[in-house]
């Protein structure tokens, strides 16, 4: 533990009594007060994450269409059509058409404000210099701010407290807020199915910025354990479990995330890495794809279990890529691969746990809708 790298927030975790775990190279909490009680406080009402171990990227340039122009030689996304003040899903995908990350990226007006996956950061980086700074367009890591999200129904009513104008951002937007004097960007977002917001704040501010939600009635510190849960129950993926270097933006559900002036005959056409495989795949469908499983009984299944079509013979046809208990849910769920014509829902497959074959019944996702403010 002594070699990992640690938050802005790593005293005040231990002083909250925190379980620290290794975590992208970090030293992370991964529960306070126990898993079941945290997810359940975020649905009811509000949890503090801390996130900062994530990659927060400016990238700058002459004007933002310009910028966007360059961003979008990297990922199948709309950017150039991005308002200012709004943020979007993106995915950076490579020469064979697989996912390097999943990642946020919004329009601030002059410069576009990246956040990217922990594990990926230093990779993702890499890319964009690689890409983007021959087109004029700087790429600069930002390393003094810490990022925490407040998620649950009590975030609004909780951080508007602060700054009334938080009450009027929608989904997606974002906007610079100022909480306890000092300038946060915040963006009306998360990683938990419900609604909420994620803030980065100057490092040196965090902890009181922290304190001061957690000092009101109804939010609470939230670890790993239940951001893990939380997601799983909202079907969004984790990278390297769920998504990853060898899985399609279709094969992963993520069709949607492709904007139509990006696929064939739309204006910007194609233009970004693996687009001579993804497009073809959207017009024609993929052999394989992701989908909701809830294993019978209460044992979860989780990563790694194999896939049957049959209980005791036939070869493996798919893989469970996450798994765990939903607590909303009230039982295990799961997200993995099966082939196209096992995906409908209700259709029962089995899993190999112990030695032993148990069923699984094909769901749709998410097991728990979203509860974000449009």
């Amino acid at each position: 533990m002594s070699d990992l790298a640690t938050t802005p927030l790593y005293d005040l975790h231990l002083e909250l009594g925190a379980r620290m775990v290794p975590f992208a190279g970090y030293s992370m909490p991964v529960q306070f007060d126990g898993i079941m009680a945290e997810h359940t406080r975020t649905r009811e009402a509000a949890g503090l994450f801390d996130v900062s171990h994530m990659g927060q990227v400016i990238l700058s340039g002459q004007d933002y269409a310009t910028i966007a122009a360059g961003f979008e030689t990297l990922v199948p996304v709309n950017a150039i059509g991005l308002a200012a003040g709004r943020q979007r899903y993106g995915l950076l995908t490579n020469a064979l058409g697989g996912i390097e990350d999943d990642l946020m990226f919004a329009n601030k007006g002059d410069h576009m404000l990246v956040v990217v996956n922990a594990a990926c950061k230093a990779d993702d980086i890499a890319l964009m210099k690689a890409g983007l700074e021959p087109l004029g367009i700087t790429v600069t890591e930002v390393t003094d701010r810490a990022l925490i999200a407040l998620q649950g129904p009590g975030a609004e009513p909780a951080l508007s407290r602060l700054a009334p104008a938080a009450a009027e951002m929608r989904f997606m937007d974002v906007a610079d807020l100022e909480l306890e004097g000092v300038t946060c960007w915040v963006s009306r977002s998360g990683y938990t199915g419900e609604d909420g917001y994620e803030i980065s704040v100057p490092e040196a501010q965090a902890e009181a910025l922290a304190r001061t939600l957690l000092d009101m009635d109804g939010v609470g510190p939230v670890g790993l354990g239940a951001r893990d849960s939380l997601r799983l129950e909202a079907g969004l993926c984790l990278y390297n479990n769920d998504i990853g270097s060898t899985t399609t933006p279709v094969e992963a559900g993520l069709i949607w995330s492709i904007q139509k002036v990006r696929r064939a005959g739309g204006d910007r056409e194609g233009g970004f890495p693996g687009a001579q495989v993804i497009l073809p795949q959207i017009e024609s469908g993929v052999p394989r794809t992701r989908v909701g499983l809830r294993p019978e009984g209460r044992a979860p299944m989780r990563e790694g279990v194999v896939l049957f079509a049959e209980p005791e013979e036939g070869e493996a046809i798919g893989v469970i890529t996450s798994g765990g208990f939903g607590p909303t849910v009230g039982g295990p769920v799961a997200m993995g691969y099966l082939p196209i014509d096992m995906a409908v829902p209700g259709t029962q497959v089995f899993g190999e746990l112990r030695g032993k074959r148990l069923p699984l019944t094909v769901h749709t996702l998410p097991f728990v809708a979203a509860n974000f403010k449009r």
